[in-house]
């Protein structure tokens, strides 16, 4: 037998290589008997909050920089609605949102905010009525990051009938008055969404020196009233369009409108009912049921435009289309307005299949043919206080035109993206004068087509 020498190099080797793989296994084997501690959850960064307090409804807003989960629910004697919202600690935010409620809020008397527990934030609003509350998340959207919502809605709320109706007193003659009649003995009967009146009290403006229309009769010489359907655009949420100086969209349409709400409640036999009369938020099907809640006659959307070069300038009215869009930018418009709602922040877990409906396609032959003669009747006098930036009525997929019964047009006054443009629309005097020559034009378009009688015209 031959014994092989081996090199001594090779011998010292060998312990410490063994020594290496010990020690390895050692270590190992300490990892696996350490207790295992969780990273704490890192706690989100509210960027805003904000409050949206009105006669229809409250929304709360908390702007965050990750979504979150919220549970609540009510109690009674007294009101309160509480809602407890994971992934928050008390924040000098949190405590701003306390001093943000406002007084005069038709339905928060109070807010109180504490740490319910690790990571759980409990808000406790102490409510002025009973309320069906409506909590739901948004994600990042145009300039907002994720935002957590909380709606108050009153759990019973006036029919937009009352609103209407308000004005004067109702009118035993008056066929919506004896609907109205007919839900206060049925409350089953109320249309939905409601929303209450807001009375502002403001003076009856003089009688247009203008040939009036003459209303159309129903039987034993009853004279006919017309009622229109003035929608503010954006709201809340939503401020649509922003000027250089920093003008909102939202709030010189909704001065256009109640002036021309004021024109058209001085014409005998006229009276107009307003989508939303403060800085709130309407889903767009929900206008489109308002309107055809109050029975419009016309429905008139009020907005003001914004292009990506300030130059762009003049004012256009818009129609729905079955056939797509008359132009591109008809198109790119419609595709914006349309996107109010992802904005302003609609609960789709509130919608069913009514809504859906009126939103697809509700449209009909005859409701366009009378839009695009109400547009035209508005171009022809809007042109003597603005340049028209098209001479034509375009039409487009407007989901806020899609009361099928309902004649309805859309005006962009003006170019808010346009510096020129935007100084008008700041002053009073250029707001009375559109608001004048939208007037002028619905007295044209009635005077012209004088509507039908409807059932419950005849008493």
């Amino acid at each position: 037998m031959v014994e092989r020498d081996c090199p001594p190099a090779r011998h010292g080797a060998l312990p410490a290589a063994g020594a290496t793989r010990r020690r390895l296994i050692s270590v190992a084997a300490t990892l696996l008997v350490l207790p295992v501690i969780p990273r704490l959850a890192q706690a989100a960064t509210i960027l805003a909050v904000r409050t949206w307090p009105a006669d229809e409804y409250t929304r709360v807003t908390l702007e965050l920089d990750s979504e979150l989960k919220a549970e609540q629910f009510t109690l009674e004697n007294p009101h309160r609605l509480v809602v407890d919202i994971e992934g928050l600690t008390l924040s000098a935010a949190l405590n701003d949102l306390v001093s943000k409620v406002r007084p005069d809020d038709p339905y928060i008397q109070s807010l109180r905010v504490a740490q319910n527990r690790p990571n759980v934030v409990r808000l406790v609003f102490d409510l002025k009525q009973a309320v069906a509350p409506q909590v739901f998340t948004l994600k990042p959207v145009a300039d907002y990051q994720y935002r957590l919502v909380l709606d108050l809605y009153p759990k019973v709320a006036q029919d937009p009938l009352v609103a209407i109706l308000n004005k004067n007193g109702p009118d035993a003659d008056d066929p919506l008055a004896r609907i109205l009649e007919d839900i206060q003995r049925n409350p089953a009967t109320r249309a939905d969404p409601p929303e209450p009146p807001r009375v502002r009290g403001q003076q009856p403006a003089p009688p247009l020196a203008v040939p009036k229309a003459p209303p159309a009769t129903a039987g034993r010489g009853k004279q006919r009233m017309l009622t229109i359907a003035l929608d503010p655009g954006h709201g809340g949420e939503d401020p649509g369009a922003i000027g250089s100086s920093g003008l909102r969209e939202k709030d010189v349409v909704l001065r256009i409108a109640r002036r021309l709400k004021q024109l058209i409640d001085s014409q005998p036999y006229m009276r107009a009912y307003l989508t939303r009369d403060d800085d709130f938020f309407v889903p767009l099907h929900v206008r489109v049921q308002k309107a055809r809640r109050v029975h419009a006659d016309l429905f008139v959307s009020i907005h003001a435009d914004a292009w990506v070069k300030p130059s762009a300038n003049g004012s256009s009215v818009f129609a729905l289309s079955q056939r797509g869009a008359t132009s591109a930018q008809a198109r790119w418009m419609a595709d914006k307005e349309n996107a109010a709602d992802l904005i302003g922040g609609v609960n789709l877990g509130s919608h069913d299949r009514q809504v859906a409906k009126v939103l697809l396609d509700l449209s009909t032959t005859a409701q366009i043919n009378d839009s695009l003669k109400v547009g035209n009747a508005f171009l022809d006098e809007i042109k003597k206080i603005n340049r028209l930036h098209k001479n034509s009525v375009e039409q487009a997929g407007f989901a806020v035109l899609k009361a099928p019964d309902i004649p309805s047009v859309l005006v962009e006054t003006a170019f808010i993206s346009n510096p020129q443009e935007e100084a008008l629309l700041k002053t009073q005097a250029h707001q009375e004068k559109l608001a004048q020559a939208m007037m002028t034009g619905i007295q044209r378009y009635f005077t012209a087509n004088p509507p039908l009688a409807r059932l419950g015209d005849v008493s």
